[in-house]
């Protein structure tokens, strides 16, 4: 299953992990955090982005490899993480 992104090829067969998150800054520190945790810390924080992270490691590597996009606004990304649900669905 390969998903065609704005940014290239993503082999979804491949991924171990795939989820969203907010990238904040706060206090001169850059984070990726749920957006479960956005939603009652948006105000205390700077919010810079969306992504849509998918960690391509395999289970017993200890080197990270994964693709991240990046989306402007929440609903670019669940428009993102709807349309690679459909792989999923089938």
């Amino acid at each position: 299953m390969i998903y065609k992104s704005k940014d290239g090829d993503i082999d979804l067969a491949a991924i171990t992990r795939l989820y969203p998150a907010a990238v904040i800054e706060m206090y001169g520190e850059v984070a990726e955090m749920s957006l479960e945790w956005m939603e009652g810390n948006g105000d205390k924080v700077k919010l810079l982005h969306y992504v849509l992270v998918f960690d391509l490691t395999p289970l017993s590597a200890e080197v990270k490899e994964k693709k991240t996009l990046v989306y402007e606004t929440r609903e670019e990304l669940i428009d993102a993480m709807t349309e690679v649900a459909q792989f999923f669905d089938n």
